[in-house]
């Protein structure tokens, strides 16, 4: 019944949140805020695991292909599309989950505690509105992010290749180019776009309705983790059997 009633509960903030506007000269200095917070903050975090991956998933991939039958060229073909189709949006979003969806729990639930919520409520503003409205708008360019990733993670696999010696430069530009699809790219920001409004709203949800002091906001935010990573691995597989199976 506890999940039931947060499943409910949770569906009854987004409606709250799209009721009684705030001003706009006050929301965009909040969109702009929580962009810096939340996107601009976490381009190093993102840019640094994706290399590092793109370049162990090739010297892996190479690894293994070990039969001379078997074109050099695949590793090139085989890291592209682990890192376009799964890595950079979901792995990625997992990892968030952790940085960005921590920062919003902590943060919306220290504003309970601190009963500055309270305040905003006396003061006639809608508080769901004002405090979670403008993250997720803010992660709407979560997909910038999300594509830096991708980038740089075929670049690590590049510089693995070259500075390895797992194969030629010009058999993994190859295999990156082999049977290219467009519409994976697309799947993959599609992904991007869901995983990036359940980034914005569970982390809110519970750190807008924690109870307790300084301790309950430590539970709240590995709690919105938890589940904030156990949504995006049922929205993936869902997403992904609709658009790819």
């Amino acid at each position: 019944m506890v999940y039931l009633n947060n499943i409910g509960a949770y569906f009854l903030m987004i409606i709250e949140m799209f009721r009684k506007p705030t001003k706009w000269s006050v929301m965009k200095k909040l969109i702009f805020k929580d962009i810096d917070d939340l996107i601009i903050g976490s381009l190093g975090i993102v840019a640094f695991i994706s290399f590092f991956v793109g370049g162990v998933v090739t010297i892996q991939t190479a690894l293994n292909i070990n039969n001379p039958l078997i074109p050099k060229y695949l590793v090139g073909f085989a890291t592209r599309q682990s890192i376009v189709l799964e890595f950079a949006p979901t792995f990625t979003s997992i990892i968030m989950a952790g940085k960005v969806g921590s920062f919003i729990t902590s943060s919306i639930g220290t504003m309970r505690v601190t009963e500055q919520i309270d305040a905003l409520e006396v003061m006639g503003i809608n508080s769901i509105n004002y405090l979670v409205l403008p993250k997720a708008i803010a992660l709407l360019l979560y997909p910038f992010a999300i594509a830096i990733g991708m980038f740089l993670g075929i670049l690590g696999g590049m510089a693995a290749c070259v500075f390895g010696g797992y194969t030629t430069l010009e058999d993994y530009v190859l295999g990156i180019q082999t049977d290219f699809q467009a519409f994976h790219v697309t799947y993959a920001f599609i992904k991007t776009f869901v995983f990036a409004f359940i980034l914005a709203t569970i982390p809110s949800f519970y750190g807008y309705y924690m109870k307790g002091g300084a301790l309950e906001v430590g539970k709240a935010s590995t709690t919105s983790f938890v589940w904030t990573s156990v949504v995006i691995i049922l929205l993936n597989y869902i997403l992904t059997d609709m658009m790819l199976g």
